[in-house]
């Protein structure tokens, strides 16, 4: 791997974050007991702390088996606002893993190419294998992004090929417009990325991020796409079984769920000890108690 890429991810992971962000994010990694923790999603790009905080934290020991990662839900109180995070769990051993490509999931190394903050570490030789595996997971991202997209054509044609091709694959409820628009939001991230992945991936190409041509061998191309079909077969099934685990490991779901509600609809939902155990249970019953209050609520407006 390039020294060139591998100084870039490192440098684009320290970049400056909200310190209750990141105090919420030590938090949690002590609780958990992570080494690591890695902030991403819109509110790493917008810096704001309404809405749902998107972590990632990174745990020590062997790598686990099954459908993986674990996500809970979390709330914590900052000079008197109420900061919420969705935080997702694996072993460090795990997240290298799958950034390198190796196994069937693609939501890692997808998710990793695009930016995030490493915000808190147990070590520099943590820091160097989080910074490492986000590098692989750009290695990955790239070897797809060159096959699927044009032999010629701006930087930005390659991304959008990656990003509308995984987004089909996997279970998502955006669509797949969503692909322009990770690039839209975080142009500062992805322009001159590529021609540092390729060189580090040892794929020949002529020009500049505005203008490439790519020479992609045809026994490389079969490989990938080899590669590639496997797991674009693999990708839906993978995430309907991660959302059926999640629905009755999804440590906080309930208080995640009614936060949601309020937030959408205006109507209050009490989380009690019963719900809080059994949020899956309890959802038929919630959603008709919705139901009743909003049409008491239009009757009452006519």
């Amino acid at each position: 791997m390039s020294r060139a890429l591998t100084n870039r991810i490192a440098a684009e992971l320290q970049r400056p974050v909200d310190p209750a962000v990141c105090a919420f994010a030590r938090q949690l990694a002590a609780s958990s007991g992570a080494v690591a923790a890695l902030f991403y999603g819109s509110n790493l790009r917008t810096g704001e702390r309404e809405g749902v905080l998107d972590y990632y934290l990174l745990l020590p020991g062997e790598a686990e088996r099954g459908i993986w990662p674990r996500v809970s839900y979390h709330e914590a109180s900052h000079e008197g606002v109420t900061l919420r995070a969705k935080a997702a769990s694996m072993s460090l051993r795990k997240f290298e893993q799958a950034a390198s490509g190796a196994l069937m999931d693609t939501t890692v190394w997808a998710r990793f190419v695009q930016p995030s903050a490493l915000i808190w570490c147990a070590s520099d030789e943590v820091a160097t294998r989080v910074s490492g595996a986000v590098s692989s997971a750009t290695l990955t991202a790239t070897r797809l992004a060159a096959v699927l997209g044009p032999e010629s054509g701006p930087e930005e044609a390659y991304w959008t090929a990656l990003f509308k091709a995984t987004y089909k694959a996997e279970f998502r409820i955006e669509s797949q417009s969503r692909a322009k628009s990770i690039l839209d939001l975080n142009r500062k991230h992805f322009d001159g990325l590529l021609p540092l992945a390729l060189e580090a991936a040892d794929i020949e190409f002529e020009g500049s991020a505005g203008a490439l041509t790519l020479r992609v061998d045809k026994a490389s191309q079969r490989k990938v796409k080899r590669w590639w079909r496997w797991r674009r077969r693999a990708g839906k099934p993978l995430n309907v079984l991660r959302l059926l685990r999640a629905a009755g490991t999804f440590e906080g779901a309930a208080r995640y769920a009614a936060w949601k509600i309020e937030r959408h609809t205006g109507i209050p939902v009490e989380v009690t000890p019963w719900r809080e155990k059994h949020p899956v249970l309890c959802a038929p019953g919630v959603l008709i108690s919705i139901w009743k209050d909003r049409r008491k609520a239009r009757k009452a407006d006519a």
